[in-house]
């Protein structure tokens, strides 16, 4: 009896165990997370908004739905290698520091969009004009590959605890921003130019930016410092190190070692919050790429409507998104993630055929009214995911297991989803193949939040509590003392009497 009590003993914190967080340092590390993520989302959002047209510059000789798919199959090679990048880049950032990898993968995927903008196209070297374009694709894929779960990873592990969900959604919040920009950005150029001189020329206006884009982006990542939780970690390993040279061992081949045993120990002992995490995100990446990236297109070559409309329409739905994402992010910290992912996952089921109803209908106000409901329905995953999925790991292992789980699911279900709708479309001629893939996603979603546990208001794994200031610091001090204390007395009393307040009957 005395030893189970033991076990289970509660331990008071100190002051020392609590982390609080520099408000001015947390800014800096939200704001060059976001940029980040804006860049890669602004060329989803240009690359979306032009499958058209890059199909008619590198695919000339297809037909116009062929050009269409070979435009989003280029697309989605990116994501072939973006698992690879993640086993690269996670692990790396658990190794050697968030902040050392986020900026390498910012300056990888700014030499790779921009790289886009100075292709030949197919009429001036032929084949490999489209091989090129492909060699540009898997660039920005492998950097993608560590940048989505770094900053994330990055965000998480500087938020307080109470604000984990709040913070994390501005990530999120650049993302739909960066699209918005691209999509709009299209917009306005085609309405400029015409289609005529996007096709001859104008295409290259968009990827050319983000040369400009990723130097601000980098010098912003440049000037951060590394996590509180990485380095109480790098602190540890380092005492662990002396340790092993004070007893002989080469603690270089001690790291190597460890390392083999990390991503073993990934699949192995956490295999479970592997499948959670894979699962969410089938469920945020398949609705955001079916809306951000594949809806243009659908509404435009499937359904013939009016090209200006159908992109006003998307772009307005992810302002829409990026309006709301925040709010979503606050309600997660008061309400749970749990709740929100375990919702969204039913209405997803439930509204993904009537708006694609409302979207197949001619006109603009039906049209809006479908794409607004699909864009509320992705806010309910892309305010939520940027705060539950780096608790899923501990400290030690959470840049590699959220970036090799993220993007294995990515890839599989999420990047592709324009290529497979795209095809489903076209092979079977049935136009509501778009809301059946929705709520496929969404009973996956729905599964996966049933296994979930609620992190909302929780220190993330590996790490002591987070707050925002001192005083918040002593009165957790306080009220684990407290509960401390409480549970002691409660101990003895059960040591006092085993079979009860009265003892045995």
């Amino acid at each position: 009896m005395l030893r189970t009590l033991l076990r289970r003993r509660k331990k008071s914190l100190t002051v020392e165990d609590v982390t609080v967080t520099d408000a001015a340092q947390m800014r800096r590390a939200v704001s060059a997370a976001a940029l980040g993520n804006m860049m890669e989302w602004f060329d989803f959002g240009v690359y979306a908004y032009m499958a058209a047209t890059l199909g008619k510059v590198f695919f000339p000789s297809s037909s116009p739905g062929a050009q269409v798919v070979s435009s989003f199959a280029t697309f989605a090679a990116a994501f072939v290698v973006r698992p690879l990048g993640g086993l690269v880049f996670g692990p790396l950032g658990d190794r050697i520091g968030r902040q050392r990898v986020l900026s390498a993968t910012m300056i990888m995927m700014a030499i790779g969009t921009f790289a886009v903008g100075l292709l030949p196209g197919y009429n001036a070297i032929g084949f490999a004009a489209p091989l090129l374009l492909v060699v540009c694709r898997l660039v920005q894929g492998f950097s993608t590959g560590g940048e989505y779960a770094g900053a994330t990873t990055y965000i998480a592990e500087y938020a307080p605890d109470t604000r984990r969900g709040f913070l994390g959604s501005w990530l999120d919040f650049g993302t739909f921003i960066g699209f918005a920009l691209g999509s709009g950005l299209v917009t306005v150029l085609t309405a400029a130019i015409g289609p005529d001189s996007m096709v001859d020329w104008g295409w290259r206006i968009p990827f050319l930016l983000a040369g400009p884009l990723g130097l601000i982006g980098l010098y912003m990542r440049l000037r951060l410092e590394e996590t509180p939780a990485f380095r109480d970690e790098a602190e540890r390993m380092h005492k662990e190190s002396e340790a092993l040279r004070a007893w002989g061992e080469d603690p270089i081949e001690q790291a190597r070692q460890s390392g083999k045993g990390r991503l073993k120990e990934i699949f192995t002992k956490h295999w479970q919050a592997f499948l959670i995490c894979m699962g969410l995100v089938l469920l945020y990446n398949v609705t955001s790429y079916m809306v951000t990236s594949y809806l243009p297109t659908y509404m435009i070559e499937s359904l013939g409507q009016n090209e200006t409309t159908a992109q006003l329409l998307v772009l307005g739905t992810m302002l829409v998104v990026a309006l709301t994402i925040t709010v979503v992010g606050r309600s997660s910290d008061r309400w749970g993630r749990r709740p929100l992912f375990m919702i969204g996952s039913i209405a997803l089921v439930v509204l993904a055929l009537p708006a694609i109803l409302l979207i197949r209908e001619g006109g603009v106000v039906l049209p809006a009214i479908g794409c607004l409901i699909l864009g509320l329905l992705l806010v309910c995953f892309a305010g939520t995911a940027a705060a539950t999925l780096p608790a899923l790991f501990p400290t030690r292992l959470r840049y590699g297991a959220l970036s090799i789980s993220y993007n294995i699911s990515v890839s599989l279900f999420g990047g592709t989803t324009p290529l497979i709708a795209a095809a489903l479309v076209e092979g079977t001629g049935n136009k509501l193949v778009p809301a059946y893939y929705l709520m496929a996603a969404g009973v996956i979603g729905f599964v996966s939040s049933l296994f979930l546990h609620e992190t909302a208001g929780k220190p993330l794994r590996g790490s002591g509590p987070m707050v925002e200031t001192p005083e918040e610091a002593r009165e957790l001090v306080a009220g684990s003392r407290t509960e401390a204390s409480r549970w002691a007395r409660d101990a003895w009393l059960r040591l006092r009497h085993p079979w009860g307040r009265h003892g045995a009957n």
